[in-house]
């Protein structure tokens, strides 16, 4: 467990799969991570069972935001997590009525302090739509530049309009 004041990051357990099935199946959050179905409870059971796995084997891992009350807001991600180039991407969800409070910064922080002093990784990334102006902010306010910009990179789903996506890392020096 990791904890910064009043945020702590925890392992997906059994009792976070109705959070995790109804956070994943958001409709609203799809594009953010490229979903194009909706998943099962019995899907988001066995991401938990399987969570426990080591991350540089199983490519990924993912980190339960809970405030120090016990109460879930949201999850933070690694992905594509690369112990040759020592590198991972980075996805955080926080719930809308958590959002703007500092807890996805504070969230963000421990990350970035697990990932450069834990697992030895060199460098950080992530792709955020051009239109996320909330993302974009708090991944800048937290170190991270944008090093490119890939033109009609998404299409909204359901909307056929497409978006831009940058790119931004935070190398660890």
């Amino acid at each position: 467990m990791l904890r910064l004041k009043n945020i702590v990051l925890r392992a997906p357990e059994p009792r976070d799969v109705d959070f995790l099935y109804h956070l994943e199946n958001d409709e609203k959050l799809w594009h953010v991570s490229q979903t194009l179905r909706p998943f099962s409870r019995f899907e988001m059971e066995q991401y938990v069972l399987m969570s426990e796995k080591d991350p540089f084997e199983a490519h990924q891992v993912r980190f339960m935001i809970d405030l120090t009350s016990d109460e879930t807001i949201g999850t933070i991600d690694l992905f594509d997590i690369d112990s040759h180039n020592k590198r991972a991407g980075v996805g955080i969800v926080v719930v809308d009525k958590y959002r703007n409070k500092g807890y996805a910064f504070l969230a963000l922080e421990l990350l970035k302090e697990y990932c450069f002093n834990h697992l030895n990784l060199h460098q950080l990334f992530c792709n955020i739509e051009s239109s996320n102006t909330l993302s974009l902010t708090l991944f800048k306010k937290t170190g991270f530049t944008i090093v490119g910009l890939k033109k009609d990179w998404n299409i909204a789903p359901g909307k056929g309009v497409w978006a831009d996506e940058y790119f931004l890392q935070l190398i660890n020096e």
